[in-house]
């Protein structure tokens, strides 16, 4: 599942990293039970874990990094930086907060942000997955209301189901064609059958859902944009819409769910406020004046010099450097391949050669940065520095070629300069590389066999962007190469991106402990030319795909790990981005009185613990 981000600022970055503390996000831990097998015992149960044995048992007491005593009531504010021009962004059209989903609607399944992929019980009373994942059924909890006071029934999750799958984002289109039928045989019970099951994940998917009441949604309109809220069974209600500018969600007084134990120390909040700003600037300027609570900073130089302020000084604002145990993802320039000038897979290890990371490190980013190389750093998912075991080869039998020898010994690194901003050997190697694609150095001037220009666009949507890429530029211009960098607003950047319609952006793609379906999203062949999906880079391999599929099918953490590491070793080796840099820790500042109640959880921050200290404490 996609889940958001965490590294340096793309516009839509540090909403991106906002969005990441929701409930939904990515979660990994608790290694020794994900190396256990699927169990096979008991199809009926509290939770469904994607290897190994769910953490908790039935009937425990709370989340084990929540708080059951925390305060409860306040306003907790959040600055994002963008806008929007619709409340639902489960479609394709429209550029639209998480906050609906995630605070107003409810799902099957809670994911706990303490374990590799385990869901428990939320609408769901109890689940029932048999061993092989073909048929997969849930009974609702028969005191599940909607906010109206209607009961939640298994027609609202076929609605929902059917809705998604005809006119959701290409990534649940995708994930919900694996559902061969579905069906109520009473209103608390709906089952599902799911073809051969080898989409190990599908059962997880579809119990993420946000769950749409079947008689306030309409069908016609669903995949149109809307400031009209979903009516749902959730914690809080949509109480202000100001479009483009700010959203407030109100916490309900007569949730069904307050009383149980999964929900005990969540959403603390009396009210939650989402404040928009189109200029990062503006936006760090508010958080400064106290006008947001909550900020994660992706940017070292503010970390490091803009919080030289009285509010950090007297203690109003409080900074924090958290470390978390999550792989890390791929920041990098991103080429469309759909582009005829990136098709040459010998152009893009050329312009990658070109970034001069440790010069940028070192005089732009006050060397906190890391170089990325792996889509899933600092784990054990990464095939950086790993020679490719028996099953990895395995995988790649049928596709000789698709992984150079270097990358498939462990060997290759991204490229390293000697941080002078002119490195000649790095230049050479890649004037090497242009010159067999069929480029040559012409009185200045890098041009193909016809004598056309090497020139492209870098599209970015921040100024922090801008000036990486203004660098990068820089630095192409001594082989001739022009790069124009086009900064443009929030809508029209997320309107071109749908559309392919860009030759390079930066992009963050963010890991989790157990990738699964939203990596056929990012990577899917299917998916290279469908409007609204998210592979930028136009991604068409079969090996790429073979491997995809063997990742959604491994049934043994041993599987999974030599599938994802395969799957690196492939993307590694289409050189389909520049990469960047990640940050090895959360940089995390907020006020004062509004903190993570209970404990941090091992692998991502979770925002649904926020609790304001001056708020009443939670009755016993």
């Amino acid at each position: 599942m996609d889940l958001p981000r965490l590294t340096v600022t793309p516009s839509r970055r540090e909403l991106s990293l906002l969005l990441s503390l929701l409930p939904l996000a990515a979660a990994a831990g608790e290694r020794a039970r994900a190396d256990s097998p699927v169990p096979a015992s008991g199809p009926v149960d509290h939770a469904i874990a994607m290897h190994g044995l769910p953490a908790l048992p039935p009937g425990f007491d709370h989340l084990p990094y929540a708080d059951p005593k925390a305060p409860k009531g306040g306003r907790i504010v959040f600055g994002i930086q963008g806008t929007f021009d619709s409340l639902n962004p489960l479609v394709v059209l429209g550029v639209a907060p998480d906050a609906v989903p995630k605070y107003v609607q409810q799902s099957l399944l809670y994911r706990s942000a303490d374990e590799p992929f385990t869901a428990y019980g939320l609408l769901a009373s109890r689940v029932e997955l048999d061993p092989d994942r073909t048929r997969l059924a849930f009974e609702i909890d028969e005191r599940a209301r909607f906010s109206d006071g209607k009961p939640v029934t298994a027609q609202d999750v076929l609605f929902t189901v059917e809705m998604l799958r005809t006119k959701g984002k290409p990534y649940h289109r995708a994930s919900l064609a694996g559902v061969t039928r579905a069906s109520a045989p009473s209103p608390r019970r709906v089952e599902f059958e799911l073809g051969d099951g080898l989409n190990r994940e599908l059962p997880l998917v579809i119990g993420a859902l946000p769950i749409f009441a079947r008689h306030a949604t309409d069908a016609e309109s669903f995949g149109d944009t809307s400031f009209r809220p979903a009516l749902g069974s959730g914690p809080y209600r949509v109480s202000e819409v100001r479009p483009g500018e700010s959203l407030t969600l109100t916490r309900r007084t007569d949730c069904w769910a307050d009383s149980l134990p999964l929900m005990r120390g969540l959403f603390n909040a009396a009210e939650i406020r989402y404040d928009f700003y189109r200029d990062s600037n503006a936006l760090f300027e508010a958080f400064k004046a106290g006008l947001c609570d909550v900020r994660l900073e992706g940017d070292p130089t503010r970390w490091m010099t803009g919080y030289d302020i009285p509010a950090v000084q007297d203690g109003r604002i409080v900074r924090e450097t958290l470390h978390f145990d999550a792989p890390k993802g791929m920041t990098g320039l991103v080429f469309n391949t759909r582009r005829p000038i990136f098709a040459d897979i010998r152009v893009r290890e050329a312009l990658g050669l070109l970034f001069d990371f440790e010069w940028v490190n070192r005089n732009l980013f006050y060397g906190v940065y890391r170089r990325a190389g792996s889509f899933f750093s600092d784990s054990e998912l990464s095939a950086l520095g790993v020679p490719a075991d028996a099953r990895e080869k395995a995988l790649l039998a049928g596709f000789p070629g698709a992984v150079r020898d270097d990358i498939l010994s462990g060997a290759w690194r991204p490229s390293e300069t000697d941080g002078s901003g002119r490195d000649r050997k790095q230049a050479r190697r890649a004037l090497d590389l242009l010159n067999q694609a069929g480029f040559s150095l012409r009185e200045g001037s890098l041009r193909n066999r016809k004598g056309e220009p090497f020139d492209f666009e870098i599209m970015v949507t921040s100024r922090p962007q801008e000036r990486l890429a203004l660098n990068y530029a820089q630095s192409l211009v001594r082989l001739g190469i022009a790069a124009q960098v086009r900064l443009i607003d929030d809508v029209q950047y997320w309107r071109r991106l749908s559309a392919f319609d860009f030759d390079m952006i930066q992009w963050t793609w963010p890991a989790s402990a157990s990738p699964g379906n939203e990596q056929i999203g990012r990577w899917g062949s299917a998916n290279a030319e469908r409007r609204g999906a998210l592979n930028y880079a136009g991604v068409k391999s079969p090996a790429v795909d073979a491997t995809l599929q063997a990742l959604l099918r491994a049934r043994r953490r041993e599987e999974f790990v030599a599938a994802v590491r395969t799957l690196d070793r492939l993307l590694i080796s289409g050189f389909y981005v520049v990469p960047l840099y990640y940050l090895p820790d959360t940089w995390l500042a907020h006020a004062r009185d509004v903190v993570l109640s209970g404990r941090q959880p091992s692998y991502f921050l979770a925002n649904e613990t926020l609790a304001r200290l001056s708020a009443p404490a939670a009755a016993n």
